[in-house]
């Protein structure tokens, strides 16, 4: 099969405008938090003072993650993005005001920043889960890398403008500039004509319910997610402490911080430029092991090394940023069925917006105890051992690879009269007459057939044979109601459940007989 070109998405037009909207957006905000960060560097804070503005900028993913996952999935993805912008640039703006007025300190600094981020929170798991509804499937790896190219190629431009403008003009400045481009994301996501938000949306606690039952009934899910926090914990190291490390032995500037992340910013670009060709030649698991290594060097370099060694470092480890997350991110949105992708997504982003936060505040506060460059040293080792994990955690066969396709199937139920939609829990008991000698395998199969059942809505699930016909097994499980039972069966199962339902079926003489059982009234 032809490799996918990585700019074939920018040859679709939606793709394209809500992608230069995207990295108009993230060159705002990391001119924002060059801004934040020098701002205090200026007050002569504390290297844990400094962190916090990268924990600032984070945790809102970390505590509305799944809210913003559910209302993703939930309702109308074009208009929660389109909120959620407008309420981060009314954050900006009045950040701008304030410091305009000389009102602000450290305090009011992270507050808003902390609201900014808050907005942002809330639409990226709709940025991300509406990358299928722009492009063909084929084209999915190359839009998650052309979507964290944006991210990181805003690093490129973003820190190195930023730097410059706050030497001559001072904070305030890319405060407004952040502000306007919220204001330019919101116009192009407002143009854009977006799909429907389902005719029947989940109520609250059931969604988040189903995404975290899917999540724990998906081993290929939870090992990307497991891959991300190795990565980002002591990844964050170098964000934290960068500002630090400029102002301490580097002795560069605002100018010269903003060129250092620049150069990662620029390492980023031509990852996506050579990640097609070397994923190719090389495994997604040996790629994840190098990128770490090679950001792990550079994460230790930037205690020790001058400036310009390190930049070239910086570079390597831009692609090996890129190199990560392309991987990841576009593994798990390949990996999520539709109706939960976006709740799938958010808790990504928790763990890797999590990591970066809370790695922040450990960081920053071992740097003031014990110095930044020992502290960045013991960030680069664990990243190098982290690259090493995956020999013994690598991500699953077939990660990536699943038939997500959903067919509403007939349920064959013939009924006096349809259950109330809130009716439950729902007992669902399905008969197998096993043909001779398949037992072994049958219970073998059937493992995998109890986690498509949990991932899809099952609470409970059970195998049972009998004690007088050992060809004699039967299948039990609970459902919360009967709108939820319709839902598993008619929008959640995806080919492959089906494939892996049929495989157990088959060691059965005849088809497996259902009953649906609702609790008897008093």
């Amino acid at each position: 099969m032809d490799s996918v070109s990585p700019w074939a998405p920018l040859r679709r037009r939606a793709f394209l405008i809500l992608w230069l909207a995207n990295l108009g957006s993230s060159i705002g905000t990391w001119m924002q938090t060059v801004g934040a960060q020098w701002f205090l560097v200026e007050k002569a804070s504390n290297p844990a003072l400094v962190s916090l503005v990268q924990t600032a900028n984070l945790l809102p993913s970390l505590l509305l993650g799944l809210i913003a996952g559910f209302l993703a999935d939930a309702f109308n993805r074009r208009r929660l993005i389109l909120g959620a912008n407008l309420f981060a640039a009314a954050a900006a703006a009045v950040l701008t005001v304030i410091a305009v007025l000389g009102l602000l300190d450290p305090d009011s600094l992270l507050l808003y920043t902390f609201l900014i981020g808050c907005g942002v929170a809330l639409s990226q798991p709709a940025w991300q889960a509406i990358n299928p509804d722009l492009v063909p499937w084929a084209e999915i790896r190359a839009a998650a890398a052309l979507s964290s190219m944006a991210v990181n190629g805003a690093r490129a431009v973003g820190p190195a403008v930023a730097g410059v403008l706050v030497s001559f003009f001072g904070p305030a400045f890319v405060f407004g500039l952040n502000a306007v481009s919220f204001l330019g994301t919101a116009l192009a996501v407002y143009v854009w004509r977006a799909p429907p938000g389902p005719d029947d949306p989940e109520r609250l606690r059931e969604a988040l319910a189903a995404g975290m039952r899917y999540i724990r009934a998906a081993p290929r899910v939870r090992r990307i997610l497991l891959r991300t926090a190795f990565f980002m914990a002591p990844a964050s190291a170098l964000y934290a402490l960068l500002p630090v490390a400029v102002n301490g032995h580097l002795h560069l500037g605002s100018t010269g911080y903003g060129l250092l992340l620049g150069a990662l910013g620029a390492g980023a670009v031509v990852g996506v430029v050579l990640l097609p060709r070397v994923t190719e030649r090389i495994n997604d698991n040996l790629m994840l092991g190098l990128a770490a290594a090679v950001f792990g060097v550079a994460t230790f370099a930037a205690g020790f090394l001058p400036a310009g060694v390190l930049a070239v470092l910086l570079v390597f480890a831009g692609v090996s940023w890129i190199a990560t997350f392309s991987i990841l991110n576009s593994a798990i949105q390949l990996t999520l069925p539709e109706w939960v992708r976006a709740r799938g997504l958010s808790v990504q982003l928790m763990v890797t917006t999590g990591a970066q936060a809370l790695g922040a505040v450990l960081w920053g506060s071992l740097a003031t105890a014990f110095g930044y460059a020992p502290v960045l040293a013991a960030a680069g080792i664990l990243l190098v051992a982290a690259g090493l994990s995956v020999s013994v955690l690598p991500l699953l066969p077939r990660t990536g690879k699943l038939d997500r396709s959903v067919a509403e199937a007939d349920l064959g139920i013939e009924t006096e009269e349809e259950p109330e939609p809130d009716a439950g829990p729902v007992t669902i008991l399905i008969a197998y007459e096993l043909a001779p000698d398949k037992a072994a395998d049958f219970v073998q199969a059937m493992h995998e057939v109890k986690l498509s059942r949990m991932r899809t809505g099952a609470r409970d699930w059970e195998l049972v044979h009998s004690v007088t016909d050992s060809r004699q097994f039967r299948e039990i499980y609970d459902v919360a109601t009967w709108r939820e039972y319709l839902r598993q069966e008619r929008e959640r199962i995806t080919g492959e459940d089906r494939r892996v339902m049929d495989r157990a079926a088959e060691m059965a003489e005849e088809p497996p007989r259902v009953r649906w059982f609702l609790p008897a009234s008093a």
